[in-house]
């Protein structure tokens, strides 16, 4: 049997490897690849592939056998093409050992430049090059480079030694240092150490290069490594490429250089130029931030007010190679790209190529015009913008040149930034809402008491709970910016006051709170407001064009329905009618009825409600102007709605004259040792079924009414919460029915409407067939369902998940993306059998999931009618629903 092949070379005008073997190669490999392939100025080299990684760690961290000799003959191949030998005393070859991802993850893996260097092979690379400051600066490279990531001697050792030696002799820059410098430098680096690691700096070339290659391949499990992995949902399976490469030199003198560009702004998205150069350099010169750049182009000096010249005056010819470089790599890969390059002696160099990070901004506009210039196609544009990065342009920002004084930091649990005074209490929100303050409401945690509060505020701040916290929620819901979790606040509620890091925060001082951050800061900081027009437009509209799914909203305020709308939502899929019964206006009326005695006593309270909820109900009819709006009856727990504190009870007491005792009393006997899964729901409706017979006549009513007032017919879908067995929705569904008909005759009129229910129990999704019988459409509640699958709270669920997470039991928090093995097979087998028993069912989503891209392409998969999602994620399930929709069209067509 042939031996398998894991080195693959390039250079000289051709490689083995392609840009189509990214996941063998890895990211960098397979871009120097294609780049050798397309004739362009690239140093000979070759890749280790990501399959030595796989085995590398699945083998007690050893390496295949045949690998020894590949690396050997591979860098032989590359010592003749440039017309040197590794470790040679006369004539050395130089690499660079560098990690290459299949997916970008700038920064986080190790880099190793000058490698074959010893007190040897100095004196030959200072004889070939005839200069033997060169020579000897690229040696204490070296040496503190390899220090630090192979042998773990931290680079401040090097940086302490350096600085101490430019003091003593009164240098200010690198550059002023003789070879006799640098000589005792790299002497005072060897003598650090050995006294660190109790032996020699290593001589032997190969040692070298080993060491290093298994530093890159170590580097794929540092710390930094997989948090950064965790963040973007790059599989630990995936593993890492080592690209070892011939040193080309940007530090040969004045006419070599290095530097970092990308092809157009990533920050804007202008088309033009952006980057940075240094004279005399190497790569780790630029992002080291020691010596400061020079601009690329003149334009760009000028706009700096930078008197250094650019590469565009300093190089003239160098740089119109360079343009004539990002115009042929924009135009094969299609993309912007980001490139490192390196100037040796007037000669330009290729040394990475790659598609570009950039701001959310800048993804809109590149996207936009390169589908305009004829680059990409209008289907390609719109698989090009990351859904989740739009947050960054649907909601207030900072200002990224302001000044701000960050106190504290928790979890970004709502995007958006806000200023404001602090207040400690939901009432004095609402309060200070009324007389026009704007207001940061800061507590422990919240709870749906909570609602006005937290909608009175321009942003929550929280020092507990996670990312699927009530804060954290709602507060997308809502729109508001939130950070939460931020347990180094002490909040004291009797003083009024937080403190954190030494500062005392009091109730009315100003902060401004970055929910895309998670910072907490102290002032107020300048913001740029979202534009919703343009490149934002187009792009939506061109997502529209390729989605299959509808996109609803979960609103039950106008605001949130307008905003929704605003935003390009096709009706309303949740509306939480119990956000409306903590409405000051009507809270007194609910306890009234949860407190009463008998039916009898319910009823008159209900009463009351009845108008309100109507009210509610017909805006929201008016709004979507005959769109569909689905209306979830009652769900939660009737103790929740009651106060829980003696002073909170007493509080209540005066305020409705209803005696404290029995409010007391009454909150007992509702309290329950697990509310999730106690009496709510459509439990309620069957213990209360005047509660449910109240929503249904308001809904009624409100239909009939918005359909006079807009000339729109209205089709309500009436939902019935937390069904586990046919015959709890069948009860509850004759009672809607002669509620819906008691309405026809007194109104004189027909009504069209649906009854559904909303699958969040395990037994609803596998008794699916049977409910489809009786339900006309099915909304997929999965947040419960998550709840209920995994039995874990998502309250209580930040506490631990980290944990699991980093001890790789989860890849993803099944409450921010769904799970698509368990709660996703339960979604895929109630869809199954419900549309057995019911062709044509509608089927939808409505949980935080509905606004998360990974979890709107699982939807898509399984062939669902729409999702609903906050109003502000209404424009990022537009466009993943469209790249989702696009990618199964491709996957069929490659079926």
């Amino acid at each position: 049997m042939a031996e398998q092949k894991w080195v693959y070379s390039f250079g000289d005008g051709k490689a083995e490897g392609a840009a189509s073997m990214r996941n063998l190669l890895g990211g960098k490999g397979a871009n120097l690849a294609e780049m050798s392939n397309l004739g362009l100025p690239v140093p000979p080299g070759f890749t280790i592939t990501t399959e030595v990684c796989t085995a590398f760690y699945a083998n007690d961290r050893q390496y295949p056998a045949e690998l020894a000799s590949q690396v050997e003959a591979a860098l032989a191949a590359v010592g003749q093409s440039v017309g040197a030998s590794f470790g040679d005393a006369q004539n050395p070859l130089l690499v660079s050992v560098r990690s290459g991802a299949r997916a970008s993850m700038p920064g986080m893996m190790d880099t190793v430049l000058n490698l074959g260097l010893n007190d040897t092979t100095v004196e030959g690379l200072a004889l070939r090059s005839g200069d033997k400051r060169f020579a000897y600066d690229s040696y204490r490279r070296f040496i503190q480079m390899y220090s630090d990531v192979v042998l773990g001697v931290d680079h401040h050792n090097f940086e302490e030694i350096l600085e101490y030696y430019k003091e003593e002799h009164e240098f200010n820059l690198d550059t002023e240092l003789t070879a006799e410098d640098w000589l005792r430098v790299i002497a005072l680096y060897k003598e650090r150490i050995e006294e660190e690691l109790g032996k020699p700096f290593p001589q032997d070339v190969n040692e070298q290069l080993w060491g290093a290659i298994g530093a890159v391949f170590g580097s794929w499990r540092n710390a930094r490594a997989e948090t950064y992995r965790r963040l973007h949902n790059i599989p630990e399976g995936w593993g890492t490429a080592v690209n070892v490469q011939a040193m080309v030199f940007g530090n040969m003198g004045e006419t070599s250089a290095t530097g970092v560009a990308f092809t157009r702004n990533p920050s804007t998205g202008e088309h033009a130029i952006y980057g940075e150069f240094l004279v005399n350099a190497q790569g780790e010169d630029v992002v080291a931030g020691i010596r400061t750049p020079q601009s690329l182009t003149k334009k760009a000096r000028l706009e700096a007010n930078d008197r250094k010249p650019s590469m565009e005056e300093a190089m003239p010819e160098v740089f119109v190679q360079l343009t004539d470089v990002f115009d042929r790599l924009e135009k094969h890969y299609r993309d912007m790209q980001d490139v490192e390059f390196t100037v040796q002696n007037g000669k330009l160099w290729m040394l990475q190529t790659r598609s570009g990070k950039r701001t959310a901004r800048a993804a809109l506009k590149i996207a936009i015009d390169m589908a305009r210039e004829g680059l990409i196609d209008e289907k390609t544009a719109v698989t090009r913008v990351d859904p989740a990065a739009l947050d960054q342009l649907l909601h207030p920002t900072l200002d990224p040149d302001a000044e701000r004084d960050i106190i504290a930091t928790g979890l970004p649990a709502s995007p958006g930034a806000a200023s404001g005074e602090v207040v400690f209490s939901s009432d004095e929100a609402a309060s200070a809402r009324a007389e026009g303050r704007r207001v940061i409401l800061v507590r422990i945690e919240t709870s749906p008491e909570d609602i006005h509060g937290m909608h009175s505020a321009v942003a929550i701040l929280t020092t507990r709970g996670g990312m699927t916290s009530h804060a954290a929620v709602v507060a997308r819901g809502m729109g508001r910016p939130c950070v939460s979790g931020v347990g180094s606040i002490r909040i004291d509620y009797k003083a009024e006051q937080f403190t954190v890091m030494g500062v005392t925060v009091k109730k009315g001082d100003i902060i401004t709170v970055d929910g895309s951050t998670g910072h907490v800061i102290r002032g107020e900081v300048p913001m740029l407001q979202p534009e919703l027009s343009g490149d934002f437009a187009t792009l939506m509209g061109w997502a529209d064009t390729y989605r299959r799914m509808k996109v609803r909203t979960n609103a039950e305020t106008p605001v949130d329905a307008m905003t929704a709308r605003k935003f390009g939502a096709e009706g309303i899929g949740l509306c939480r009618t119990e956000h409306m019964f903590f409405d000051e206006a009507r809270i007194v009326a609910v306890r009234q009825m949860i407190l009463a005695d008998d039916e009898k006593g319910r009823r008159a309270p209900l009463q009351k409600i009845l108008p309100m909820q109507r009210d509610d109900f017909r805006q929201l009819f008016v709004i979507m102007k005959g769109l569909p709006v689905t209306i979830r009856l009652l769900d939660p727990p009737l103790h929740e709605f009651l106060p829980k504190t003696p002073e909170e009870i007493a509080q209540v007491s005066e305020t409705t004259g209803m005696p404290a005792d029995k409010l007391a009393r009454r909150v007992q006997e509702l309290h329950e040792f697990n509310p999730m899964l106690g009496h709510r729901g459509c439990r309620l409706g069957i213990t209360y079924p005047e509660i449910y017979e109240m929503q249904a006549r308001a809904i009624f009513e409100a239909a009939i009414e918005a359909a006079n007032e807009t000339g729109e017919a209205v089709i309500p879908e009436v939902m019935i919460p937390l069904v586990a067995m046919k015959g709890e929705f069948d009860l509850l569904r004759e009672r809607i029915v002669a509620v819906a008909g008691a309405v026809e005759k007194e109104r004189g009129t027909s009504l069209e409407y649906q009854i559904g229910t909303m699958i969040e129990l395990p037994r609803a999704a596998l008794m699916a067939r049977e409910i489809a019988k009786s339900a006309e459409f099915f909304s997929f509640g999965t947040n419960d369902l998550t709840q209920t699958t995994y039995g874990i709270s998502r309250d209580d669920a930040a506490s631990f998940m980290n944990d699991y997470m980093a001890k790789k039991l989860i890849s993803q928090d099944p409450f921010v993306s769904l799970d698509p093995d368990g709660v996703g097979e339960l979604v895929s087998i109630a869809a199954e059998r419900g549309r057995e028993a019911r062709p044509g069912i509608k089927l939808g989503i409505c949980g935080e999931h509905g606004g998360d891209p990974a979890s709107i392409a699982f939807c898509e998969g399984v062939g669902l009618n729409y999702v609903s999602c906050s109003p502000y994620r209404v424009p990022i399930a537009r466009l993943a629903a469209a790249q989702a929709a696009l990618a199964v069209a491709a996957n069929a067509g490659h079926d």
